[in-house]
């Protein structure tokens, strides 16, 4: 089994759910007593928070690059980044780190092809819906149309991931707005729904909606125990 170093805590909450799936995966392919090897740096979401919102990339670069090398030195074989945004900064670790980093954006689109889907819906905070690193690659490698919610909706959206679901709130009135979002997206075309932020799990769950949802979180958790165990 190889190890995982997972790049969490942004925020913890969402970083707790990869741990729990990473774990039920290899149990549930191994049997009785086994659990995944791995490593967890978890940041403090308030620093990588400060960095996004002030548009310092190059500043959230160089932590993410120095926790990725802190994981490579403890034994960590591929690295886990438990978050949609932050995957902007996927490159700029990847040309420092030379062991593998798993994408999300890649274990997601796989599902979506494997089911026969082509144009899907993407929630996210409003880096991951408005900036090219998500999306651009699900339609450049990947072949598939990607909607978005209007301006206002990625208000909503983005607001409460950051307001809410990161500090471990879960409300009825936002899990409404984030349906009625879902419905608006399905009927413009969207024949499923992205889930493109690792803590919208937290509100909705496919018993809230008749759109099919593609959860990043377990999506990636899965893709990480096929490739620890060799799947």
């Amino acid at each position: 089994m190889k190890t995982i170093g997972l790049l969490g805590g942004m925020s913890w909450e969402s970083s707790l759910e990869y741990y729990r799936l990473i774990n039920e995966g290899v149990k549930a392919r191994l049997g009785g007593l086994h659990s995944a090897r791995c490593l967890l740096w978890s940041f403090d979401f308030a620093e990588i928070e400060a960095l996004q919102m002030a548009g310092d990339w190059a500043g959230a670069a160089r932590q993410m690059v120095a926790a990725a090398q802190a994981l490579q030195r403890g034994g960590a074989e591929g690295i886990v980044n438990c978050t949609n945004t932050m995957h902007r900064l996927v490159p700029e670790v990847e040309a420092v780190v030379p062991i593998p980093i798993l994408h999300i954006a890649d274990a997601t689109a796989q599902h979506i092809l494997n089911d026969g889907r082509q144009t899907v819906g993407l929630l996210g905070t409003r880096f991951t819906m408005e900036q090219d690193f998500y999306r651009g690659r699900l339609e450049a490698r990947f072949g598939l149309r990607v909607l978005t919610p209007d301006a206002p909706d990625r208000a909503i959206i983005h607001d409460v991931i950051y307001q809410e679901l990161c500090l471990g709130e879960v409300r009825d009135a936002s899990r409404r707005h984030y349906l009625r979002i879902i419905d608006d997206l399905a009927g413009r075309g969207a024949e499923a729904v992205i889930l493109g932020c690792t803590e919208i799990t937290l509100l909705v769950q496919p018993e809230h909606t008749a759109v099919p949802l593609y959860d990043t979180t377990r999506l990636h958790a899965l893709a990480a125990v096929e490739w620890a165990l060799g799947l």
